[in-house]
This record gives C-alpha cells, sequence and structure tokens, in this order.
C-alpha cells in the first residue's frame, strides 16, 4: 500500500503540472484571442468613428458652402439693387443737368434777344428825341408864318378854329344821332331780347346756384383738415380727380361740392363719403375710389334706365337705350331734370293717347323716348331731335317713334298722330309754371364751351371749369408741355376764351402740369 502510493504520487504530481500548464496554456491562447477580438473591434470602431467623422466633416462643409453661398447670392442682389438704384440716381441726375442745360440756353437766348432790344430802343428812343425837337421847331415857325400872313394873333386863330371845330362837331354829332336812331329801329327787338334774357338770367340766379352745388355733411369740424390734407395736397388731387370744386368754409360740419356738371357732382359726393367713412385720405387713395365711384355709377345708370322704362310700361328696349334714358338723371334741360321731364311726357302722351283712341304703349315709348337725343356726347353736333331720331332708327325702334321724335321741334314733318301727341306733351311738361329756367342752359353750355376752348390746344389732357365757371384748370402732358410752354398756353387759352366768349367779370386760367413716378416694392 505504502509502495503503490509511493509510486502514485508522481503521477498525481505530474498530472497536476500538466494540467496546470494546460490551464495556463489555454488561458493565453483565449486571452490572446480575446485581445486579438478586442483590437479587431476596436480597429472597426475607429475605422467607423474616423468614417463617420469624415462624413460629418464633409456634412459640416457642405454646409459652410451652402452658407456661404446664399450669403453671397444676398450681397450679389443687394449690390444689384445698389447698383440699379444708383443708375436710376444717375440717370434722374443727367435728365435734369439736360433740362437745366437746356434752360440756361433758353435763358441766354433770351437775354441776348433781351439785350438786342435794348440796344434798338435806345437808338430808337434817341432818334425819337431828335425828331421831336426837330417837329418842335417846325411847328414855331409855321406859327410865326402863320401869324405873320394872316395877320392874326394865336389868341385870335385859337378862338376862331374853335368855333369852327364846334360847328362841325354839331353837325357830326347830328349825323351820328340819326345813323343811331336808324340802327336802334332795325336792332330794337334784338336789344329788347337782350334786355330780357338779361333780367330774366339775374332773377334766375338763385335757382342756378341750387342746381350746381351740393351740401355734404361732416362728422366733425376735424374732417375739413383732413379733407384738404397737408398743405392742400388732398383737395387738390380730390378736385383734379373729380373736376368738381370744394368749397370748405365756415359752415359748421360742412362742405359744398359745386360743379355744373351733376354726374361729376355725384361722383364726387359719393367719393367723399366713402373716403370719409373709410378713413384714409391721400392722393393715392383718393384717384382709387373716385374711379371705383364712377365705375359702380356707370351700373346704376343703366340700373336706373332699366327700372324707369319699367316704371312707365315700356318692354323690350336696347341696352344702349336703357344706358342712355339712365343718363337723363344726370341731364337738365332748361332747369328741369331729363329723366322726371321725359317721365311726365310720356305719361301726359299716353292719357292724351288714350282719349283719342290711339295705341297708349306706342304713345308712351314715343313719349319717354323724345329727348334721347340730349344725352349724346356733347362732341357730336346737330340738332337733339335729329341725332334722338338717328338713334330711336339705329335700334329699330317703331317708324311711328321714328318719326315723332325726329319731328317733335318741326325738324322734319309729322307723319302720324302721335308726333302731334309727343310736342304737346312736350310743350306741356316744359310750360307749367317753375318747370324750367332759361339761364342754366346758356350757363351749362357756356361752361362747356370753356371746356372744349382749353382742350383745342396740343398738348392738353384735361380740361374742368370750377367755381361756376371763374376758373378753367387745364391738366397738360409733362413731356409735351415744359415750364416756358405752360405759361404761353396759360396766356393763349385765356386770349382765345377773352376773343370767343362773353362773359360777366373775369376768368381764371390755371395750367397744371406734373410728373408722376412710380415704383412698387417686392
Amino acid at each position: 500500500m505504502t509502495v503503490e502510493l509511493y509510486w502514485f504520487l508522481p503521477s498525481i504530481a505530474v498530472l497536476i503540472v500538466l494540467f496546470l500548464f494546460l490551464g495556463w496554456y489555454i488561458a493565453t491562447r483565449v486571452g490572446d484571442k480575446k485581445l486579438s477580438v478586442a483590437e479587431d473591434r476596436a480597429r472597426e470602431i475607429i475605422e467607423v468613428a474616423e468614417k463617420e467623422a469624415e462624413n460629418l466633416k464633409k456634412e459640416k462643409l457642405l454646409e459652410v458652402k451652402d452658407e456661404w453661398f446664399r450669403k453671397k447670392q444676398e450681397i450679389d442682389k443687394d449690390l444689384n439693387r445698389q447698383r440699379n438704384k444708383f443708375h436710376n440716381r444717375e440717370k434722374q441726375i443727367s435728365d435734369k443737368e439736360e433740362n437745366l442745360n437746356g434752360r440756361f440756353e433758353l435763358l441766354n437766348k433770351k437775354e441776348t434777344s433781351i439785350s438786342q432790344l435794348e440796344a434798338q430802343i435806345k437808338e430808337k428812343d434817341e432818334l425819337l428825341k431828335t425828331r421831336i425837337e426837330r417837329l418842335n421847331h417846325l411847328i414855331e415857325e409855321e406859327k410865326e408864318k402863320l401869324e405873320r400872313v394872316s395877320g392874326m394873333s394865336r389868341d385870335d386863330a385859337r378862338a376862331l378854329l374853335l368855333e369852327t371845330m364846334t360847328s362841325d362837331a354839331k353837325l357830326q354829332a347830328a349825323q351820328q344821332l340819326k345813323e343811331i336812331r336808324d340802327e336802334m329801329k332795325t336792332t330794337a327787338k334784338k336789344e329788347a331780347q337782350r334786355v330780357i334774357l338779361q333780367a330774366i338770367q339775374r332773377t334766375a340766379s338763385d335757382h342756378s346756384v341750387e342746381t350746381t352745388v351740393s351740401v355734404l355733411n361732416l362728422a366733425s369740424e376735424d374732417m375739413k383738415g383732413r379733407i384738404i390734407g397737408r398743405e392742400g395736397r388732398n383737395i387738390r388731387a380730390f378736385e383734379a380727380a373729380t373736376g368738381i370744386d370744394v368749397i370748405v368754409d365756415d359752415t359748421p360740419e360742412a362742405v359744398i361740392l359745386s360743379g355744373f356738371d351733376p354726374f361729376r357732382r355725384e361722383v364726387a359726393r359719393i367719393a367723399l363719403e366713402t373716403l370719409m367713412a373709410d378713413g384714409r385720405i391721400h392722393p393715392a387713395r383718393i384717384e382709387e375710389v373716385v374711379e371705383k365711384v364712377r365705375k359702380d355709377l356707370e351700373e346704376e345708370i343703366f340700373r336706373v334706365g332699366e327700372n324707369t322704362l319699367l316704371d312707365v310700361g315700356i318692354h323690350n328696349a336696347h341696352n344702349e337705350i336703357k344706358k342712355l334714358v339712365g343718363k337723363m338723371k344726370f341731364r337738365s334741360s332748361y332747369g328741369q331734370n331729363l329723366l322726371q321731364h321725359s317721365m311726365e311726357v310720356a305719361w301726359l302722351c299716353g292719357i292724351m293717347a288714350a282719349e283719342l283712341g290711339l295705341d297708349t304703349k306706342l304713345a308712351t315709348r314715343a313719349g319717354m323716348l323724345h329727348d334721347i337725343g340730349k344725352c349724346l356726347d356733347r362732341n357730336i353736333e346737330g340738332p337733339h331731335a335729329l341725332l334722338g331720331m338717328d338713334i330711336v332708327k339705329k335700334f329699330r325702334e317703331h317708324p311711328v317713334i321714328i318719326n315723332a321724335v325726329g319731328s317733335h321741334h318741326d325738324d322734319i314733318p309729322m307723319e302720324s298722330p302721335y308726333a302731334p301727341l309727343v310736342q304737346a306733351a312736350d310743350a306741356i311738361s316744359g310750360a307749367r309754371p317753375g318747370a324750367r329756367r332759361e339761364s342754366l342752359e346758356g350757363y351749362v353750355k357756356r361752361l362747356e364751351k370753356l371746356e372744349t376752348i382749353a382742350t383745342g390746344f396740343e398738348g392738353v389732357a384735361k380740361t374742368y371749369a370750377i367755381q361756376a365757371g371763374r376758373e378753367v384748370r387745364v391738366m397738360v402732358e409733362h413731356d409735351r408741355i415744359d415750364d416756358t410752354l405752360a405759361d404761353q398756353l396759360a396766356t393763349d387759352i385765356a386770349d382765345k376764351i377773352q376773343s370767343e366768349m362773353e362773359y360777366p367779370g373775369q376768368i381764371k386760367v390755371t395750367v397744371i402740369r406734373e410728373k408722376r413716378s412710380i415704383a412698387f416694392a417686392k
């Protein structure tokens, strides 16, 4: 047992050593393998990190490049904007320099011309003085010769000459008095008509004022200042856009709109009410509102014409006929509203036709359309009856209506009983007390002629007769009329008005020249 144990112990020891070596070897190999795996893993992580860092670097570089490119574009846009602004300023300065150079040359020419005229006047003045002295000397010599020849003193000759001249003057005065009396006999009727017309005009002055002004009530007195605007720019823009004179006086909480054209005055009234309700009152807004109101009122004219024809029982009328009938609301005939007058004539024609057993619808239609020629543009010349006949003929009205419209002032022969009906109804409507005032028609024609005279000059864009015909405002094209020509144009218009028209007092001619530059900020 002892021997066996003795031999078994070394084997155990060897085995233990062998197992220890094998464990160390295995542990070493496992550690080396783990170390190798860890190193490979570390290398993979490093490679991934390097790739991510490279990608991040590229992304950041791209972001930096994009930011740089965006900044560069903004800088380029700003530079282009500044460059364009600089070019525009440079062009404006160049235009102003050219304009100033032209004015400078014109002034130089005028100075040269004035210098030459002064020299000529001075020479003529000296020559005139010399001739006057010589003439006085000759007169004295002739007086002395006459005294010697006649044997009379100067006082005696003066008395004889005065007596002779008195006799001749009496004879000439008698002859002229006879001529005046003969002329008065031939022109007495015309003179009487003129005197009567003046008397009618003077008694109708209040009526004329009432039909050419509109009173607009204000919410407060502060609104007057907003209507006038800074340095009057709002009221000037409003008057230029509407052609209506705005009178701001001491009347509490009210302004007055004055103008001979009822359509313009209505546009001005509605536009001013809209501006006051909106609260934004400035030149650009004024022009926008006035244009919108004008378009809306033109649409309203069509609706008024359509409704009026339906009210008097007229159907199937052409749209142009409806539009012209609507215009009657803003026209007057001798101070009488044309639409009310035409409706009155239509009803009278219908009543009389019913009494006579005629077609009431045909008579009413003829009466309603009898004055439609007065609604045409002022530039179309001719009697309104014949103009109206052409209109109803153009839109294929009944031949009886065509003849009644054309003959109601005896411009053409009457061909049916409906024509004298229209003529009689027209006379009844116009002749009733208070229906018409003679002076208003002449007043409107005078204002229209003022605008026509001013529009006839070259370079004139628009004309407005305001302040009851006491002023004409002329808007000219700035690229065709410069400041010097504007002064001359005002003088030429005033001279033509003075030579072609008769009017009380004086008429002021105002020429307005302005240039508008518009740009949009985007």
